[in-house]
């Protein structure tokens, strides 16, 4: 059977993009057709500087978001990175197989490096290694599919390039994954800013919709969405972002085709109006379920418990024998 891994870091709340771009493909598609794993990698949340609670209150409500979308436990394994060992074991015997030049050449590093060097500061080691703790997080578990948007091709590309590597040096450990994309709203874009990503970490309130707003708060920052100068409403990714991605957003929610839904609409308001009741009514049982699993967190911390147990049992025979081929003595 096909196995998955995906994960979401716990370092905002989630989102629609979060949503839409993962999380709902998880659990309508992804638990029934394969051997599916979904971790809150709370790890990589340590990369930046952070508020301890927060990573905690955030990797809880990330778990109980989750599950509240519908991944079920007894389909798919849900758990937290920092509760299963062998993530961090192999991680450093991954860090033995990558390059210094490798990593300096990942996006985010680099990004990252240069903003803190104009302020004068400087970035954690862990945002320069954290790529090869994301293979590792994929390759524990001999994972086929790794479902991700396209900021994170980059990543899965480091993965297949160190998994080779290592098979080549040492005999055959890990098998060599894939990322797959969803079709449809894989890259939900900013309300406010339609040329720049929906992110969680996100400061610019108004144009990120997350997936505990209040119905009120959600129609207000999609009515307030920014548009493109005329009256045309075609789709066009390129030369009208901000209609675009009302029209992707709506098609998400309503099942149809942005192309199709630009040759409906004559207004704005029209649009913006049908796309907030949309968006309304794919959040309503989600934030239900929310409640219920709010009011008894012993199950959500159970599901947490048998969920890393599982993924224990998963990742520790394929780390071990990493250890064993790379030269390390098996402990007695």
């Amino acid at each position: 059977m096909t196995r998955i891994f995906s994960g979401i870091k716990p370092t905002g709340h989630l989102t629609l993009g979060n949503y839409l771009g993962a999380v709902r493909r998880w659990a309508d598609v992804d638990q029934h057709r394969a051997d599916a794993l979904f971790c809150i990698v709370d790890l990589h949340a340590l990369t930046v500087d952070h508020d301890p609670g927060r990573v905690r209150r955030l990797s809880r409500q990330a778990a109980t978001l989750l599950l509240a979308s519908g991944l079920d436990p007894e389909l798919c394994t849900v758990f937290v990175q920092s509760h299963v060992d062998e993530h961090a074991r192999l991680s450093y015997v991954l860090e033995c197989v990558a390059t210094d030049g490798e990593m300096r050449r990942m996006i985010q590093y680099k990004e990252k490096a240069a903003r803190e060097r104009v302020r004068g500061g400087s970035v954690r080691l862990s945002l320069l290694t954290y790529p090869v703790l994301m293979a590792a997080d994929i390759l524990a578990y001999g994972t086929d599919e790794v479902p991700v948007g396209d900021d994170q091709t980059q990543h899965v590309e480091l993965t297949r390039d160190l998994a080779t590597r290592f098979n080549q040096r040492y005999g055959h450990t890990f098998a060599v994954p894939r990322a797959t994309r969803p079709a449809v709203a894989a890259r939900v874009m900013n309300l406010q800013e339609p040329t720049s990503k929906m992110g969680k970490t996100d400061d610019v309130g108004p144009g990120v919709v997350y997936l505990l707003d209040e119905p009120e708060v959600v129609r207000k920052k999609i009515m307030r969405a920014v548009t493109d100068s005329g009256q045309d409403l075609g789709y066009d990714r390129e030369a009208r972002p901000g209609v675009s991605n009302l029209l992707e957003i709506l098609a998400a929610c309503s099942g149809g085709n942005p192309e199709a839904l630009g040759g409906v609409y004559e207004s704005y308001g029209a649009l913006k109006k049908d796309t907030a009741e949309a968006v309304v009514e794919l959040l309503r049982p989600v934030q239900e379920r929310h409640k219920e699993l709010c009011a008894d967190p012993a199950y959500v911390e159970g599901v947490l418990r048998i969920g890393a147990e599982k993924a224990r049992a998963m990742a520790r025979p394929r780390v071990d024998a990493a250890y064993q081929a790379i030269g390390l003595l098996a402990a007695g």
